[in-house]
């Protein structure tokens, strides 16, 4: 297993998990090493408590820009904006590819403006 930060851009080796820079390191094991049903749970455990996290902050600013743009809401949806979003990161995650990572990428859109909506 190592560690890596997520975010190369703002990769400081100096700094610990959510430091000053609110940097997010996340521990991502190799499949690989992984090989007892006990090991790759705990992984799964922290990619998830990871996943968690920055769901959270994406929320949030997703709800800035529900304030800053003309018409906000589902209405102010821009599917070019989310087939971008979607191919970016696929580049990042071949193996998903943009046809499986497009429902999560609308999920987590669709939970993001219902959260902004509500107030939460």
């Amino acid at each position: 297993m190592h560690d890596q930060v997520i975010d190369a851009a703002h990769a400081e080796t100096d700094r610990p998990a959510g430091g000053p820079s609110g940097e997010l390191r996340v521990e991502l094991p190799s499949p690989a090493a992984v090989t007892t049903l006990a090991e790759a749970r705990e992984a799964i455990d922290g990619l998830d408590a990871a996943l968690a996290t920055l769901l959270e902050h994406r929320t949030a600013i997703a709800a800035a820009v529900q304030r800053l743009k003309p018409v906000g809401g589902f209405a102010g949806r821009d599917p070019g904006r989310e087939r971008r979003i979607v191919e970016a990161m696929a580049v990042r995650a071949p193996s998903l590819g943009p046809d499986r990572l497009a429902p999560i990428v609308n999920a987590i859109i669709e939970a993001g403006l219902d959260a902004a909506e509500s107030g939460r």
